[in-house]
């Protein structure tokens, strides 16, 4: 059992502030009296929905640690930036979200974010507006749908890099028609250890994804707040706040090569963690950043 700053689910309540023990769902106010640490129960039993949400905060805090040490060691955001934000719609680009606007709360550079999604009116990608767009209103975020456009002569099914390409170029260019000089992705630390590996094996070279990059002559700099951050925290995140476990944003996310990496470092065990770490270093002492 431990001591823990707790804060009462009735913000009028006078010992709401009080350091408290919980126990079973019971909460025992602690106060000092002529030296002695005594306790009372109080006597309301936390509901569901209020333990869901200390889980939520809990996590949120968490996992924040990480993205502010990113955003810092990279210089990701700075005072009066206008940061769009990728959203796909998967738990990702979600968190990502989530986060930077639970960020906005607790720090001293003001900036804007702005959701963006991708809609693409073609066979086997999912039409997510009816999902996100109240979520973006629940978060008090602007947002906007921004069409996929693609040339006349495109062939269809559109591989990976064909696909990304026309992502980005759309991403891009709504960025820009917003004024937003930061554009958000949802990359994470396992997602830069796969991109080695893929570029280790397919293209002979030592090469991950960089947290920060420009474009256009610094006119839009894409940043990755979530490099430091492991998948499975944020799959814990995704569930805590009920996020689709599995939105098919992709139909080729289970048969890509980057799905055969992934599936293949499953077979590390133990060791995974270090050789992302590993990697991580070389490639970063290759690229020099």
């Amino acid at each position: 059992m431990a001591f823990a700053r707790w804060f009462a689910p009735n913000s009028e309540d006078p010992c709401c502030h009080d350091t408290g023990l919980r126990l079973g769902g019971r909460f025992f106010i602690a106060s000092e009296e002529g030296g002695q640490l005594t306790f009372r129960l109080y006597n309301k039993r936390l509901t569901l929905r209020e333990d869901e949400e200390i889980i939520k905060g809990r996590l949120t805090y968490y996992l924040l640690k990480n993205v502010n040490k990113a955003i810092r060691e990279f210089e990701m955001i700075a005072d009066g930036d206008r940061v769009a934000v990728a959203v796909s719609g998967g738990k990702d680009s979600r968190s990502l979200l989530h986060l930077l606007r639970a960020r906005q709360r607790t720090v001293p550079e003001k900036y804007h974010l702005t959701a963006l999604h991708v809609e693409a009116d073609i066979p086997g990608y999912p039409d997510l507006r009816s999902t996100l767009e109240p979520w973006f209103r629940e978060l008090e975020v602007d947002f906007a749908f921004v069409p996929l456009e693609l040339p006349p002569d495109e062939p269809l099914p559109l591989d990976c890099f064909r696909c990304s390409w026309n992502r980005r170029k759309a991403l891009f260019l709504e960025a820009h028609d917003l004024d937003c000089n930061k554009l958000a992705f949802g990359h994470h630390a396992d997602d830069a250890l796969q991109t080695t590996l893929l570029n280790l094996f397919y293209s002979g070279r030592l090469e991950t994804m960089a947290p920060i990059v420009e474009f256009f002559d610094g006119q839009v700099t894409v940043i990755r707040p979530l490099i430091y951050l492991e998948e499975r925290r944020l799959d814990q995140l995704a569930k805590a706040l009920a996020f689709p476990r599995d939105e098919a944003t992709c139909p080729l996310n289970r048969t890509s090569k980057r799905a055969w990496i992934k599936e293949w470092l499953r077979h590390a065990g133990p060791d995974y963690g270090q050789i992302r770490a590993n990697l991580w270093w070389a490639a970063r002492q290759q690229s020099g950043f």
